[in-house]
């Protein structure tokens, strides 16, 4: 590959550079500064074809909760999988974390390998387990048939598959868990010890014990992460004054720094007040936007399925069948992290570069992966986009990846 030279505004970790240039030399960025002070051995690089005034430079985009796409369910069969993983790419999402959702154990484990073998060749930057630790009232879209207490032999048979063939890394990046399902206080360790960071969701639990284990999970949070909260306010008992539950303890520790909520703010899962006042309060270095995107995210209303279960999606909306009710819990959403990002600024009025940081560097930190930021040395992952925030060119590794639609 060719070096590239992209130049437009440039928006990563936080700032704004109006006038920037970002220099791609083969799938890192060699340089990444205000256009004027380009070095001078690189300003014989070239632009990708196609190239235009006026766009705007974004890094790859970090999706750490995503369930498929396209049709595709993660864990379903590899060609599902990848079908899924192919659609959030063309979308500017250069980073997913493929998310299961609770199974029976051994079906659970299954799922995972499949995933592995996807991490290893780079299609998913890693596997994230909604579950099965988590509580029954507060299950969402969860199986309730798969729902159960922490034990060791589950937690050793769900890492074990997440090893990587030929490699000594483990595919499972995180997993989602109720503080009240780890009677025994087992899970938080035993994951930091295989690398995979715990993460507090689906919880019913109050806010004294979701404050204890954050602290215990932050303690030690591999790679350098911050314990995550999964979809804040969903899946968990909404704020009180006199019960205050998860949601208070969770943005007590993320405006300390301690913690990384996540947010889906797609405009079914939270309005649009909720998440302006989450950035107000804690600030775009503690919030993780995310998807939480099932199979029908890119495709028409219809009948879909999540981890076995019928899903109904009406108006962009995935709620499960119950006995013909198309009216249970919301299961999932149907937006790409792009579309995320342009309600985040457009409907909840967070400013742009607040939101870009919160699609990006947040998540990738939290879960200590590469990208997530234009700076020099990283990996070449860009998102290019136009005023309105639709895409325009996505680079992943420095090659340019086939938009929507187009032959890959």
């Amino acid at each position: 590959m060719t070096t590239q030279l992209l130049t437009g505004r440039a928006i990563s970790d936080g700032r704004i550079v109006p006038e920037a240039a970002v220099v791609l030399d083969g799938d890192r960025i060699a340089w990444s500064g205000p256009r004027s002070d380009v070095p001078q051995h690189h300003r014989g690089a070239t632009a990708p074809r196609g190239w235009r005034p006026g766009l705007t430079l974004l890094p790859g985009l970090v999706d750490v909760h995503c369930h498929g796409g396209a049709g595709g369910e993660f864990g379903t069969g590899e060609r599902a999988s990848r079908t899924a993983a192919a659609h959030h790419l063309a979308h500017g999402t250069t980073s997913l974390v493929a998310s299961l959702a609770s199974r029976p154990a051994k079906e659970l484990a299954a799922a995972v390998t499949e995933c592995a073998t996807l991490t290893r060749d780079g299609t998913l930057a890693g596997v994230h387990l909604e579950g099965p630790f988590l509580s029954l009232h507060r299950c969402g879209a969860q199986r309730p048939d798969a729902l159960r207490d922490a034990d060791a032999s589950t937690l050793a048979l769900l890492l074990d598959a997440g090893r990587i063939p030929g490699s000594d890394r483990n595919a499972l990046l995180q997993m989602t868990f109720a503080p009240e399902r780890d009677p025994q206080g087992i899970v938080p360790g035993r994951l930091a010890d295989a690398g995979v960071l715990a993460a507090v969701g689906h919880t019913d639990t109050d806010a004294a014990t979701t404050s204890a284990v954050l602290h215990r999970i932050g303690q030690h949070a591999p790679r350098g992460g911050r314990p995550l909260v999964t979809h804040l306010f969903n899946g968990m008992p909404p704020l009180h004054h006199r019960r205050p539950g998860p949601v208070a303890a969770a943005l007590t520790a993320a405006a300390r720094g301690e913690a990384v909520v996540e947010l889906i703010a797609d405009g079914a899962h939270l309005d649009p007040a909720t998440v302006a006042m989450v950035f107000a309060t804690v600030g775009a270095r503690a919030i993780a936007l995310i998807t939480d995107a099932m199979a029908a995210s890119g495709m028409p209303d219809g009948d879909y399925e999540l981890a076995g279960q019928r899903v109904r999606v009406d108006d962009g909306i995935a709620r499960l069948r119950l006995d013909g009710d198309d009216t249970g819990s919301i299961a999932g959403g149907t937006a790409t992290l792009l579309e995320v990002l342009r309600r985040t600024v457009h409907d909840a009025g967070v400013p742009l570069a607040d939101a870009v940081l919160a699609a990006t560097a947040t998540p990738a930190a939290a879960l200590g992966l590469p990208g997530g930021s234009l700076a020099a040395a990283g990996p070449a992952d860009v998102l290019v986009v136009d005023d309105a925030l639709h895409p325009v060119m996505v680079l992943r590794a420095g090659r340019r990846v086939p938009g929507p639609g187009e032959e890959r």
